[in-house]
């Protein structure tokens, strides 16, 4: 297994990604660019890109905060993401940022990528698809989805799939109608898995340091939303 930090530029400031690819796999593959929680670049996240290469994808973990920090504080942290929530267009740019790196790899297989995202990286992963990007499949782990910039009709290629915990205080039942409203009157096929019991982080072993009601690790659902998404990737990479 092959695991390298990887330096780009976004508008002027250094980003560090990691990518993983298993070496043992050869030839192109599927690519799969990881996009991370609201706080940063961590190793809940290598680790993401790490199983994605074990399973013979090329993986690459993109920093949208840029110099691979970690935000601790939470209100610095909630600031900086309501910029990107205001300003759909720089989420998209950050993230077709960490795309290119994915696509420039000689082992990537262009014409099959896919983005997932966790918290704010998966309402990034959203955006993309909004934006056109040419994403075979897009998932988003306790993502937010509600934008300003709706899905239009024809715009959205990849196929979309949405895993939210149906006890998570940041998407509220009226978000995940409205999304459903949106993805229909666009066109998109999609879908979307809620949890019973699950709340926000539900994928992140160390959320509870976080110290916060409503963002809690939930085992079994971070397992069947993993498996969600591979059966997604079975569907549009082909088992």
């Amino acid at each position: 297994m092959r695991i390298e930090n990887i330096n780009y530029e976004v508008d002027g400031v250094t980003h560090i990604g990691t990518l993983a690819v298993n070496d043992s796999v050869t030839g192109k593959r599927p690519a799969i660019l990881v996009c991370h929680e609201g706080p940063g670049i961590a190793d809940v996240t290598r680790d993401k890109a790490k199983r994605l290469a074990e399973k013979g994808y090329i993986a690459f973990a993109l920093d949208y905060h840029g110099g691979g920090a970690v935000i601790a504080d939470r209100a610095a942290m909630m600031a900086r993401l309501g910029g990107f929530f205001a300003d759909p267009k720089l989420t998209q740019a950050l993230g077709r940022a960490g795309l290119a790196v994915l696509l420039s790899q000689p082992e990537t297989d262009q014409s099959k990528v896919a983005a997932i995202g966790y918290c704010f990286g998966g309402t990034m992963v959203l955006e993309l698809a909004r934006s056109g990007a040419d994403l075979v499949a897009v998932v988003g782990f306790h993502s937010g989805l509600s934008t300003t910039t709706p899905a239009t009709p024809g715009t959205v290629k990849a196929r979309v799939l949405t895993c939210i915990g149906s006890d998570d205080p940041m998407i509220s039942v009226e978000q995940r109608l409205a999304f459903e409203i949106e993805m229909r009157d666009a066109g998109v096929d999609w879908r979307m898995n809620v949890y019973g019991g699950a709340k926000h982080s539900f994928t992140n072993p160390m959320a509870v340091n976080a110290g916060l009601p409503g963002i809690e690790y939930h085992e079994s659902t971070d397992v069947r939303s993993w498996a969600a998404m591979l059966d997604l990737f079975d569907e549009v990479f082909g088992a």
